[in-house]
This record gives C-alpha cells, sequence and structure tokens, in this order.
C-alpha cells in the first residue's frame, strides 16, 4: 500500500465513519503529509504498513525542533489515529506510536475581548460601503450567538428562525444545534439582508446562502479572518483576535453574567461539558464572586 492511497482511504474514513468535517479531515492529512514529505526528503522507502517505530521516533524528534510542544502534540495525536485506522483495516499489527509520549503542555486559555474593545472594533465598519452592513452582521451572529467561523459561512436564509428566536447552526461533522438570537444581532441581519443582499445578483449554488460577496457567492473563512484582522488593527487593539476570539467572549461575557455552564455548552455545540470548562479558568475574580454571593458559609 502506496502512502497516498493510504491517505486517500483515511479520509474517507474520517468524513463516512468519523463524521468529521472537512477541515479536521484536512488537518489530519496536513499532518500526515509532512511524514510523507520527511520520508521522501530523507529517501526512506518505507510504506504505511512496514514503517518502523525507529522511523517515525526520527519523524518526531525532527519535527521537535520545527514546532512548538502544543503542535508536535497534535501531530503524535494525528499519527497515531491514522496507525490505528489501519489496524482496524488489518493492513498492520501494530501502532508504531503506541510508545511515543506526547509532550506535556497546558491548556491554552483563548483570548478574549471586552465588550469596550468589541464595540471599538465594530465601530471601524465603514457603513457608507455596501459590505459595510453584511461585516457588522457578521461580527454581531460571532459574538452575539458564539458561532464558529465556518458556522457563520455556512448559516443559510432558511436557517433563521427569527420569530421564534432561534437559528440553525450546522457545526462540526454535520451536527446541527438551535442557538437562541438576540433582538440586536436580528435587526442587523435584517438590515443587511433587506438593504445589501436583497438588490444582489446571487449566484444559482448560493441562492440560500446568508453572507455573500460583491459577486453573489459564499464567503470563505479567509475573508472572515482578514475583514477582522484589519478592523483590529484601525482599533488599535494589540489582541492576537481572530474569528474565533469573538466565539471565546461570547462565552466569557455569559459566565461572567452568571450564565450556566451546561446552557454555554449546548449553545457552544460542545460535546464535552469539560471542553466548556476552560471558561471556568478565564475570570478567577467572577468565580470568587460566585462563591461569595452563593456559599452558606461566605
Amino acid at each position: 500500500m502506496k502512502w497516498k492511497q493510504a491517505i486517500h482511504d483515511f479520509k474517507s474514513y474520517l468524513h463516512i465513519e468519523r463524521g468529521l468535517s472537512n477541515n479536521s479531515i484536512s488537518n489530519y492529512v496536513y499532518d500526515l503529509q509532512k511524514l510523507v514529505n520527511w520520508l521522501e526528503s530523507n529517501q526512506i522507502d518505507d510504506s504505511p504498513i512496514n514503517i518502523s517505530e525507529n522511523i517515525i521516533q526520527e519523524f518526531i524528534y525532527q519535527i521537535a525542533k520545527e514546532v512548538n510542544p502544543r503542535s508536535q502534540s497534535r501531530i503524535i495525536s494525528g499519527l497515531r489515529g491514522f496507525f490505528n485506522y489501519l489496524i482496524f483495516e488489518e493492513y498492520r499489527k501494530t501502532n508504531p506510536l503506541e510508545l511515543i509520549e506526547s509532550p506535556k503542555i497546558g491548556r491554552k486559555l483563548p483570548d478574549t475581548l471586552s465588550e469596550e474593545e468589541i464595540d471599538l472594533i465594530i465601530a471601524q465598519i465603514d457603513l457608507s460601503k455596501p459590505q459595510g452592513e453584511r461585516n457588522r452582521a457578521i461580527l454581531e451572529i460571532l459574538y452575539g450567538c458564539g458561532l464558529r467561523v465556518s458556522e457563520a459561512i455556512q448559516l443559510r436564509v432558511s436557517d433563521l428562525f427569527f420569530e421564534e428566536g432561534f437559528i440553525k447552526v450546522t457545526g462540526k461533522g454535520d451536527k446541527q444545534r438551535f442557538v437562541p438570537i438576540a433582538p440586536l444581532t436580528i435587526k442587523y441581519i435584517d438590515l443587511y439582508k433587506k438593504e445589501i443582499r436583497n438588490h444582489q445578483t446571487i449566484s444559482k449554488e448560493s441562492i440560500d446562502t446568508l453572507f455573500l460577496n460583491r459577486r453573489g457567492k459564499g464567503l470563505g473563512r479567509a475573508m472572515i479572518f482578514t475583514i477582522i484582522k484589519d478592523l483590529v488593527e484601525k482599533a488599535g487593539i494589540r489582541k492576537n483576535v481572530s474569528p474565533h476570539t469573538f466565539r471565546h467572549s461570547f462565552a466569557t461575557h455569559l459566565l461572567e453574567n452568571g450564565a450556566d455552564l451546561r446552557a454555554i455548552q449546548q449553545m457552544l455545540g460542545h460535546e464535552s461539558i469539560t471542553t466548556t470548562e476552560i471558561y471556568t479558568h478565564i475570570d478567577k475574580s467572577h468565580l470568587a464572586k460566585v462563591m461569595l454571593q452563593f456559599h452558606p458559609r461566605k
């Protein structure tokens, strides 16, 4: 079995059997390709079936010089999953990463923005341009509903249930959830739809896509990153801000204002409550206030 065929089959497995998103699958393939490129550059002809633990260890040793521990841990985890798949399909009997430990890494706390910083970023949007109303609606829904950037660009007009106060979101693994939407966010989306979107020539494949570019087609992830980067720079904010920062801020501000962690978990679409619990580490002062307010021996 050649590497190209093995990776192709692994992609199909991740998509069909595991139900992973295209982004997650791309990350797996990207890390596998690192191994393949390293093997080729070192003129090592080992196939996925006969590659040894020693060769994998040498690769990990070289990678450790180039990437941080978090990336190294991700690569090891991805490779371990790939070889477990080969064992599952009975191509191999052992996993060459079985005895290779991932580097110890701390749990990374997400960057967040204050309410004032979010308002300042949104204030930089030029509403005199057609894309201004669209950009404001995008930022408002990222922060107002805690969406991932992939979820925002996949939103459809038919996913909006404004009368009921909800939107239908398609998350990782094509899992759907209903997320509450505030009247202010509804207001800005309606403005964009009525003032901008309704006057565009929309391509056939994007007829139900909510957020469109100037050519009437759906937006890409890179465009949202660029929009936010430009606005943050204009606002003079010196933080590492991405679309995901608005999602982190959404969860953090809900928690700070007394929202239940389980409710936040459902709105974010986290499978495990432990993923959501990372937000309890962000604002220690808030946790102290909660303890003082509710503990019987305060």
